[in-house]
């Protein structure tokens, strides 16, 4: 089982639920009520945020259901939400329970072992993932509606009825172990997980979700306590059962009574401590070992989640409208004195008393207390100072607008859902919450800046490389930090539907293949400084803040020969955002300091949030430039560090002005759109440049590896990522794309347990987080689920993707993931594994192509490649495909010998000397394993791998991507 991980650099503290049920709850009868019914719902019905009639029922046994129709067709979102996180780990040494939990869920029952339960979930075509919090753990699956009652069945099954061995515990237990070191590269995590400690003395706060690193690495001997955690907090006075979609309430509740009545309540359990008052200010710093840029974080203990009691929301609004970026400091620390690339802020939602945190990542070590004092002076302002009427309401409207936004599907407003669920076990705690908001005045926002925003609750964390200035471990005080005083024509693909939210993408057919020789990272540049860079009638920090109140977004994303520009934004709000977004395209403002701040920043994307802090994006990115290397593929599309600094702006008006021309672009638009609003939108692209646009580039060659070519990038890392693959010809307008698609789905489907590799590696052996194979470029895969739409490419990679293993397991996992590549190669698929994997992407294509932004964008990239719509395109393909359809196209396209590979790992030397002699690889477990895996890993630890010693390199991780 994978988890969803947040796309953002900052991890998010994840929404919190209640502690126990509360009386009234289990004293309710088992009666359904539609909850728009309700006296309270009458009375408020007109600022209900949600305006679906959403079923309720509690059962006997306590267990809540709530039945949600969305009027989407087709599709059910299925999400159960526990109230279990990690702040119910209240036994010292048993952190991290929760958490390895989610990943337990998935170990089967005896009714449904694991390969059972996931030939249901296969055959069902659904996607499926669990993600837990502080105060929650959310399984959802989202599939077909015709399959409800299987799902329910199977799923109830587990929570009455997991079964696990000991071994099994123990295989997860390294599983959950490589989760954290997959984290460990990233210095943010640890920066919050030493911030959260410090903070906190008592309360079960004080660990992270993952848990302590003592506790995680202890894990494998706590196989008795695991039953006893399991039985403590999966209950049903603890769940509810949340069905959203294409669905009849009466029926699905009747089903939900059926598979889940039996279930039995649990016992009264340990009470979590409350924390005490705090006593700051508090100061931490984390010596980070591998060069980076320093982080600055200012938290402040803050208020519990309430939909009544306004502290909590007040809170949260006076933080994002003060350093959001939007906000005056931001325009300062950012944009114009440009001491600052990033600048955030957070007021987790949370059962109990949580922390508030503003955060900076500093460009210049001397900064980093002028940066930590420009925050709390902000703060110390807005004790004294309210907000203006004005600005909260245009935070009020940019929270309802921008929630409303996203919830264009059913999984996405069954997720929303299940995050306020949690707390009361209520639907209608969402529109209590958004009442509250609107309820807000400027006075309450000053009143909770007096009442949490202080020196008693500040704590402040920073992380760096180099050493900091010593004054920094002095915190001043909030009134020391105040003054004295007061200082042309176009074809338009339109998808219709009832959706008030319109976006549009304008897909203009260049990337980075056309960046300039010596100018690599131009193409992106330049579209970051249309997005990013303001206008020439206003600078980015006006855009942002008249973009606000409307809740719109305007942004790019750049690959290799697609660069788009996504506007979306509420039909209300229409021409006003135009007014607004447009002109960023059409007469940016190239301002020399957006210049020089963009630059810096896609420099430090490559250097930092790349090469430093990510191992597996870093070797995902470096296989695909090795195999294109000499082609316009043949750099990542940020460019090189050579490259970036060698644009000049005038470098970036060149190009913008013959790039983005009415000639190159593709127009789609999709919601509740009016021929009025398709109108208004060419008429001002009209004003783009006339011409064709860049030339197109020739279909690049990929280099096709002789046996095995490695190369190990030498980076001081905790575990060892791996990435290998050969060029694939084979495009959308391949008659054997669907082939491939089915053979990669089986092999390694992303971030999907039931695939082959998965299984292999990961799931018996415990070796890593993951395992996955692709045909198509998937850029930033560790962050999301399903690849974005517009990354269009002439010419593909086969790749497979190892996660991080531990350093002794890389010689190993290297030979497990060849020799499981090889049996396909040489058997292929079996006619069980075709037609299960087939059904599955029958199904599925639905589901990866579900959202309004992922079916105008397929739409768009169908008319680049010239095929039919992408479902239609891949539902015909595998109709009509045979198993020998398959099997031939692997034997053609695939190989298991000739190879491109690149390890990112610490000890290249050894390595190295590891691959050329052949040496046997052996392995280890925590717990015991089948004999026959025994004797198949001795068989595959003396695999040869015939890899000769010209044939690896050896590259210092400073010198990838430099030139």
């Amino acid at each position: 089982m994978s988890k969803i991980k947040s796309a953002t650099l900052i991890p998010v503290f994840a929404l919190a639920i209640s502690a126990m049920a509360s009386s009234s709850l289990a004293q309710q009868t088992a009666t359904a009520t539609p909850a728009a019914q309700t006296s309270s719902a009458k009375s408020a019905a007109k600022a209900d945020l949600l305006p679906f009639k959403a079923t309720e029922k509690t059962l006997a046994n306590g267990l809540k259901i709530i039945i949600v129709p969305t009027g989407f067709p087709n599709i059910v979102s299925l999400q159960i939400p526990v109230q279990t996180g990690s702040r119910n780990e209240v036994e010292p040494g048993k952190s991290g329970f929760a958490h390895f939990f989610e990943h337990m869920m998935f170990r089967g029952t005896k009714a449904y072992p694991p390969e059972k339960y996931q030939a249901i979930i296969t055959k069902a075509g659904a996607r499926q993932n669990a993600y837990t919090s502080d105060d929650l753990t959310n399984y959802h699956t989202t599939f077909s509606k015709d399959d409800l009652e299987t799902v329910l069945k199977v799923e109830a099954d587990r929570f009455q009825h997991l079964d696990y061995s000991e071994d099994g515990f123990k295989t997860e237990s390294r599983a959950v172990l490589g989760e954290y070191n997959k984290n460990s590269a990233n210095p943010v995590s640890k920066l919050f997980e030493v911030m959260r400690d410090s903070a906190y003395t008592t309360h079960t706060y004080k660990h992270t979700t993952m848990g302590f690193i003592k506790d995680i690495e202890d894990m494998p001997n706590q196989y008795a306590y695991s039953k006893i955690f399991f039985d403590r907090w999966y209950r049903p006075e603890r769940t509810t059962v949340i069905i959203a979609g294409d669905v009849d309430p009466q029926k699905a509740i009747a089903l939900v009574e059926k598979y889940w009545g039996q279930w039995q309540r649990g016992k009264p359990q340990p009470a979590v401590p409350a924390e005490p008052a705090p006593h700051g200010p508090v100061y931490t710093h984390v010596a980070w070992p591998t060069p980076t840029l320093p982080w600055v974080a200012v938290g402040f203990h803050a208020p519990a989640f309430s939909v009544k009691n306004k502290d909590q929301a007040a809170l949260a609004t006076l933080l994002s409208l003060s350093f959001g970026n939007t906000s005056p400091l931001y325009k300062r620390l950012v944009q114009n004195e440009q001491k600052v690339d990033q600048l955030f802020e957070m007021t987790p939602d949370r059962v109990d008393p949580t922390l508030a945190v503003i955060g900076a990542r500093v460009k210049n070590s001397d900064d980093a207390i002028y940066v930590r004092d420009a925050i709390l002076k902000t703060v110390a302002q807005l004790r004294t100072t309210p907000v203006s009427d004005k600005d909260l309401a245009d935070a009020k409207s940019a929270e309802k607008y921008g929630l409303i936004r996203s919830l264009d599907n059913t999984e996405q407003i069954a997720g929303t859902l299940a995050s306020f669920v949690h707390f009361d076990r209520s639907y209608a705690t969402i529109n209590q919450y958004y009442r509250l908001i609107d309820s807000l005045t400027p006075a309450d926002l000053q009143a909770a800046a007096q009442k949490y925003l202080s020196d008693d609750g500040l704590v402040v964390s920073t992380l760096s490389h180099q050493a900091l200035p010593a004054a920094i471990a002095t915190t001043p005080t909030l009134a020391s930090l105040l003054p004295a005083a007061p200082s042309t024509r176009f074809n338009v693909l339109v998808q219709k539907s009832a959706l008030p939210q319109i976006r549009y993408k304008l897909l203009f057919a260049v990337g980075s293949a056309q960046d300039p020789q010596g100018k690599e990272g131009l193409a992106a540049l330049t579209a970051a400084m249309v997005t990013a860079g303001g206008s020439s009638e206003r600078k980015i920090d006006e855009v942002k803040q008249a973009l606000f109140p409307l809740a719109g977004s305007f942004s790019q994303q750049t690959d290799k020969e697609m660069t788009t520009f996504t506007g979306s934004i509420h039909k209300d709000n229409w021409a006003q955002f135009n007014q607004i977004a447009l002109p960023l395209l059409l007469s940016p403002g190239f301002r020399e300091d957006d210049f020089r701040r963009l630059k810096d920043a896609q420099k430090n994307a490559l250097l930092l949030d790349l090469k430093d802090n990510n191992e597996e994006e870093f070797a995902k990115e470096r296989l695909q430039t090795n195999v294109y290397a000499g082609t316009p593929y043949g750099h990542p599309v940020l460019g090189t560090v050579a490259g970036i600094d060698a644009i000049t702006l005038d470098d970036v008006k060149q190009f913008w002005k013959t790039a983005y021309t009415q000639g190159a672009v593709k127009i789609g638009i999709a919601g509740d759109v009016s021929d009025a609003m398709t109108a208004s939108l060419t008429q001002a692209l009209a004003a783009l440049p006339a011409g064709p646009g860049l030339p197109a580039i020739a279909k690049p060659a990929g280099h096709k590896a002789h046996g095995l070519e490695v190369e190990i990038i030498e980076k001081n890392t905790r575990a060892t990522a791996i990435s290998f693959g050969l060029p694939l010809d084979v495009t959308r307008t391949d008659p054997d794309f669907p082939a491939l698609w089915l053979a990669k789905t089986w092999l390694g489907e992303h971030r999907a347990s039931n695939s082959y590799l998965y299984q292999r590696i990961r799931e018996i052996r415990g070796m890593n987080y993951g395992d996955y194979a692709y045909i198509e470029a998937f850029p930033r895969g560790m962050f999301q689920f399903f690849p974005n739409p517009n990354l269009g490419r002439k010419a593909q990679l086969f790749e497979i993707w190892i996660r991080p293993v531990a350093p002794e397991n890389a010689h190993f996992a290297l030979r497990v993931a060849l020799t499981e590549l090889g049996k396909l190669v040489d058997n292929g698929l079996t006619q069980e594994d075709f037609a299960t994997t087939r059904d599955y992407l029958m199904k599925n294509v639905f589901v990866m192509t579900s959202t309004q932004d992922q079916q105008l964008g397929y739409a768009l990239d169908s008319q680049w490649y010239g095929t039919p719509e992408f479902t239609r395109l891949m539902r015909d393909g595998l109709s009509k495909l045979t198993l020998a359809d398959v099997n031939r196209a692997i034997k053609q396209h695939l190989s298991a010998k000739n190879l491109s590979v690149v390890v990112i790992a610490k000890d290249a030397a050894g390595l190295k000397e590891k691959l050329v002699s052949d040496a046997f690889s052996p392995i280890k477990y925590d717990g015991n394993k089948p004999q026959s895996l025994l004797d198949e890993d001795k068989l595959i630890g003396a695999m040869k791998l015939n890899i000769k010693p010209e044939a690896v390199t050896i590259t210092p991780a400073a010198a990838a991507f430099a030139q």
